[in-house]
């Protein structure tokens, strides 16, 4: 790969024309997002110098080179959670948080109603929670931002209070103008799904840039994994198998193949520790340990690792002179990613005799050109391009770079899209667009640390307080959290998990708050999330009965190649409820979803064999006999399981149903034998 210098326009035009942008899990949950660039979408002259009228950041179209904002290159900091999100709940749900510590009354108020808050959903205790929102009433008219932020977050879904989006705006905002990252978040999804984007990119700008600044720098990786804990309509074993951390078979497999000297499976503790990935607890510490175990064996992934660890100064003294022997002893070894490592520190000047923005260049231009899977290697041309750092300025240039990056996943990659978006600088103003890659990019700031909390939870049993925090995360606009808890509430509806606004969740509550996070789940891409809107429309669970609705839910988890509702549609067709009575589009629909999905195919052939007698018998006893069945169906069902189960008689059945099947199969070994003794020959003397 060439370096990219100046092309004509119009071949640039036909690069952007579209490109696949293929998102993180963490930032779509491995779905795709394909981002068309028309060409009036791309500013004329966007070659070389160009500025954006209002843009404090720039001064006669040109891009300061000072300026903080457009900074990308920042000090590396290993800054804390707590740092980051100062209105994070970990400290309350780890317990580690002092009385010493407590700065205020109002603090004290807030703690305590937390704390009562997630006992009182853990243990069913009503009581306890008309304490804790008292508590943090208090604390809320006293002004203390993370209060209110609470309250903004309990009357949103009607737990413990009457629910209220009124009560629940106004906390969110003044706890928002106080600085909680949590109800910034939460009005900024609120003002995006009502397509309020003048109003949504600021807010998702200022997180999206705090959400940067948590971002491990060479090496990316979601501060948490977003587990999706159903599979449909059933548990996802393999993915929370794989979440249980210290106590997983593979985790203790790597753990004993490490412990006997393999390199390999030092490097992959090392990094399970340094991300808190697979459901273990970040522990800088531990992960430092497995690294420099990983390189007396040689292996140059942990000497890149080790590079970022001092440079950074995570669990060590900061060190930038060690930090660049690591990342070239990487290099020595073909770790080519850690170029990026070295040009960073010819950028700012660290452990190099002085900033060198040419030899910064040459070295992520050998990054790009070999091995670089997250695409830093790109997106670093791209700044140098972008800001004129050693190279001539070309905005064409850089976005092709970006536009590189974000293909490989950079989150960083999608910032600088947005804020390009949004400034309207190389690419046409597009408020939408950069709402929605710093939405993406938001979306991995460290309050979603709330995900980690919630899964533990659950892997524990602990489904009430599972419930809380996803639907904490939920209202922040996180689809996996919004699936999550609407699964809880729909599996464990029996058990007493939900609290409504005076006592346990009666099942209207219930149904409703499903319904309403499914909801918000299906607008952002969740096929089953429409899929069990459609279904809560057509048979009226926590909403009315209205199948013209469900008919429209169906035809948005259709849009995303769902073949169960591709099936409901052809039955609303071929029964007329919701949509047109047609037997021919009701044929298209069940062939649909056999070709769709193969496990389709028992109810696929019987559906058109309905379809195929109302066509040729549609006046006969037959039409009566199928409609009837819908209604039939459940109470034989309960009829055996009362008659079969419950009187326990599962064992005559059983024999019974052995008995046909030997009869079965001694009848057909006799029609078999007939078949093949010799017929008597006829003599025609």
């Amino acid at each position: 790969m060439t370096d990219m210098g100046p092309l004509s326009w119009s071949r640039f035009l036909k690069i952007l024309c579209m490109f696949m942008l293929t998102i993180t899990p963490i930032l779509a949950s491995g779905r795709q997002i394909i981002l068309f660039l028309e060409d009036e979408q791309v500013k004329e002259g966007a070659h070389g110098e160009l500025g954006a009228e209002g843009d404090s950041s720039l001064e006669s179209g040109v891009i300061k080179e000072d300026s903080d904002e457009w900074d990308e290159f920042g000090d590396m900091e290993d800054k804390s959670v707590d740092d980051l999100d100062p209105g994070s709940w970990r400290k309350i749900l780890e317990e580690t948080l002092s009385r010493e510590n407590i700065s205020s009354t109002e603090e004290g108020l807030y703690i305590s109603g937390v704390n009562k808050m997630v006992y009182a959903v853990s243990e069913g205790e009503q009581e306890l929670m008309k304490e804790a929102i008292s508590d943090l009433h208090l604390a809320a008219d006293g002004g203390y931002a993370h209060a209110q932020s609470t309250l903004g977050y309990l009357y949103g879904i009607g737990s413990g209070v009457e629910q209220s989006d009124a009560k629940a705006f106004l906390y969110h905002h003044f706890a928002a103008e106080g600085g909680n990252f949590q109800s910034k978040m939460a009005l900024a999804y609120t003002y995006y799904r009502q397509q309020m984007y003048e109003k949504s990119v600021k807010l998702y700008a200022e997180l999206a840039s705090v959400a940067v600044a948590s971002f491990l720098s060479f090496n990316e990786s979601p501060l948490v994994e977003p587990v999706r804990i159903n599979d449909g309509s059933e548990e996802n074993k393999e993915a929370l198998r794989k979440s249980r951390g210290e106590e997983d078979d593979d985790f203790q497999i790597i753990e004993y193949q490490a412990q006997k000297g393999n390199a390999v499976a030092m490097y992959k503790l090392g990094v399970f520790y340094y991300f808190g990935l697979r459901g273990v607890r970040r522990d800088n510490a531990k992960a430092l340990s497995w690294f420099l175990k990983a390189v007396e064996k040689g292996d140059s992934n942990s000497m890149e690792f080790l590079g970022e660890i001092y440079a950074r100064g995570s669990g060590v003294e900061r060190n930038f002179t060690k930090a660049l022997e690591w990342f070239k002893a990487a290099s020595r070894r073909k770790r080519f990613s850690a170029y990026n490592g070295i040009g960073y520190l010819y950028m700012k000047g660290h452990g190099v005799e002085k900033k060198n923005y040419t030899k910064a260049r040459e070295f992520f231009k050998k990054a790009a050109e070999n091995d670089d899977p997250n695409g830093h290697g790109h997106y670093n041309l791209g700044v140098l391009y972008f800001k004129g750092l050693g190279v001539k300025k070309d905005i064409k240039v850089a976005s092709r770079y970006f536009i590189t990056a974000a293909n490989a996943g950079q989150p960083k990659a999608f910032y600088q899209l947005a804020k390009m978006f949004q400034k309207g600088i190389g690419l046409k103003k597009d408020l939408k667009m950069a709402t929605t890659f710093y939405k993406l990019v938001a979306e991995r700031g460290p309050w979603g640390s709330l995900l980690r909390w919630a899964l533990e939870c659950y892997l524990k049993g602990q489904t009430g307080r599972a419930l809380l925090l996803y639907s904490r995360v939920a209202e922040l606009g996180y689809e996996v959290a919004q699936s999550n808890a609407a699964w809880i509430l729909d599996k464990f509806g029996e058990y007493d998990i939900c609290i409504g606004k005076s006592g346990f969740c009666s099942d209207v509550e219930r149904h409703q708050r499903a319904h309403t996070l499914w909801w918000h789940a299906s607008e952002q891409g969740n096929e089953h999330a429409a899929l069990l809107i459609g279904d809560a429309y057509y048979y009226g669970r926590g909403t009315e009965r209205d199948f013209e609705r469900a008919a429209e839910a169906y035809m948005h988890a259709h849009s995303q190649t769902n073949a169960q509702a591709m099936f409901n549609l052809g039955y609303m067709h071929e029964h007329g409820e919701g949509l047109p009575f047609d037997l021919h589009l009701a044929k298209r629909y069940y062939d649909q979803a056999l070709q769709t999905d193969s496990h389709a195919k028992l109810p696929v052939m019987l559906a058109l064999l309905s379809v195929w007698i109302r066509k040729n018998y549609g006046d006969s006893c037959l039409v009566t006999l199928i409609d009837s069945l819908p209604g039939m169906l459940p109470k034989l069902g309960n009829w055996l399981k009362k008659t079969l189960i419950d009187d326990g008689n599962v064992t005559l059945v059983t024999l019974f149903a052995c008995l046909l099947t030997v009869l079965y199969l001694r009848d057909r070994q006799r029609r078999m034998a007939a078949q093949v003794v010799p017929q008597p020959q006829v003599d025609n003397n």
